[in-house]
C-alpha cells in the first residue's frame, strides 16, 4: 500500500474511532493544548502510578482529523510506558514531523511513522504535534500547552530525552 494512502486510511480510522477518547476522572496529571492557528483545543489527562508509568490516559476536545488521529495514536503508544519512555516518544515524534528524524534509523515510533509525510505539509505539522506538546505539558505539571513558540513546552525538550 502506498504510504500516502496508508496515512489517509490511518487518519480516517482514528478520526472516526478515536482510542482513549473521553474524560479520565481520577487523573494525576492534566493539561490543555491549543493551536491558535486552526482552533484545535484538547485536554489530556493521565494517571501515573508509583513506578512513574502511565496507567491510564485519555483525551477530549475539538480538533481537526489530523490532531484527533495523532492524539488517538499517541495515547495508545504511551499507555503502560514510563514517563521517560513517553518523553522519548514525544521527542522522536516532534523530530519526525519536522523532518529532523531519519525514519530509516533506529527509533521507538513504530506505527507512528505513518505521520512522516506531514513534514511536507507545514501548515498541518502543528495539528499533528499538539497532542504531543500537551502530553509533555501534563507530564511536567504544566497546565497549558500551545503550538506557538513562546508557549510550546516541547521546544524545551532536550535532544537527550
Amino acid at each position: 500500500m502506498h504510504t500516502n494512502s496508508l496515512y489517509q486510511e490511518v487518519i480516517l480510522d482514528h478520526n472516526r474511532k478515536p482510542r482513549n477518547y473521553g474524560k479520565l476522572e481520577h487523573a494525576s496529571h492534566r493539561a490543555t493544548g491549543h493551536n491558535p492557528l486552526c482552533g484545535d483545543r484538547l485536554n489530556i489527562s493521565l494517571q501515573l502510578n508509583e513506578r512513574d508509568q502511565i496507567d491510564a490516559i485519555a483525551f477530549e476536545g475539538e480538533s481537526c482529523a489530523i490532531c484527533k488521529a495523532s492524539a488517538s495514536m499517541m495515547t495508545a503508544a504511551v499507555k503502560g510506558k514510563s514517563r521517560l519512555d513517553a518523553e522519548t516518544l514525544i521527542h522522536e515524534f516532534r523530530e519526525l514531523v519536522t523532518g529532523k528524524l531519519d525514519a530509516d534509523n533506529p527509533h521507538h515510533l513504530g506505527r507512528l511513522t505513518v505521520f512522516s509525510g506531514i513534514r511536507d505539509l507545514p501548515t498541518r505539522v502543528k495539528c499533528a504535534i499538539l497532542p504531543w506538546h500537551t502530553l509533555h505539558a501534563a507530564l511536567n505539571s504544566l497546565e497549558n500547552a500551545s503550538t506557538e513558540a513562546d508557549h510550546d513546552p516541547a521546544s524545551t525538550v532536550s535532544s537527550n530525552t
